[in-house]
């Protein structure tokens, strides 16, 4: 079959036309003056990230160990029960009144007498089992008196019974379902022990000494401190 020269003269050369082609399809890039380089900012965002991450843990860090440190400063709850002493502000502890305050894990009474109280204490000597504190495991020695404490006034005492550790009651007023006879003081409901303004344990009592007098002295004279001697001062 012959050619058709016309047929020459159309045809171009097939890589041309490929190459024609694909420029063809190609899009066309029309850079925009709010383009960026991604990869660029990908680096900086890495780097962000990086440093971010870094100064979270180092607060965390920071985070756990300061409240152990902060909190060895401090008297722990374990060195309290240990016998930490325990300082105690009575200014506003009126007369005929009491406070309770916790030491070694035991409820300590701090007790303002009246001075009619107080004058009452030596009364009923012939009533108690111990009038004389002569158990001296009972008391401090500089609390071996008739009112077993340091002023005349004020009494520390730890509130547990000396029976079977149970709580007494505050029986600080006179008479009451106590009887016309009681001059205040405290009773323990569990087995009926009974104990005047001094702690000091009435016969007949199932409770056989009087209550514990706890080491302490005043640092002025409305402050207390549980837990150390006078003598040690």
């Amino acid at each position: 079959m012959s050619e058709n020269p016309n047929d020459k003269k159309s045809r171009k050369p097939r890589a041309a036309a490929n190459k024609a082609d694909s420029e063809i399809s190609k899009p066309t890039q029309t850079e925009s003056p709010l383009s960026f380089d991604t990869r660029a900012v990908d680096v900086e965002k890495r780097k962000f990230i990086t440093i971010a991450t870094a100064c979270v843990g180092a607060a965390g860090a920071l985070g756990i160990m300061a409240p152990p440190f902060v909190g060895s400063m401090a008297p722990s709850e374990r060195a309290k029960a240990a016998g930490a002493p325990v300082e105690v502000d009575i200014s506003k502890l009126e007369a005929g009144n009491m406070m309770t305050v916790e030491w070694r894990g035991k409820p300590v009474w701090i007790i303002r007498r009246t001075p009619e109280q107080t004058a009452e204490l030596p009364k009923h000597d012939a009533q108690l089992s111990d009038p004389g504190c002569d158990v001296t495991s009972q008391q401090p020695t500089y609390c071996k008196n008739s009112t077993r404490s340091i002023k005349q006034d004020i009494a520390v005492i730890i509130g547990i019974c000396t029976h079977l550790g149970c709580s007494p009651t505050s029986k600080m007023q006179a008479g009451g379902d106590m009887g016309e006879a009681w001059t205040g003081g405290f009773f323990c409901p569990c087995h009926g022990s009974k104990f005047d303004l001094a702690g000091r344990v009435f016969r007949g009592s199932p409770a056989p000494t009087n209550l514990v007098v706890p080491p302490h002295q005043y640092l002025t004279d409305t402050t207390l401190l549980i837990g150390v001697d006078k003598a040690e001062a």
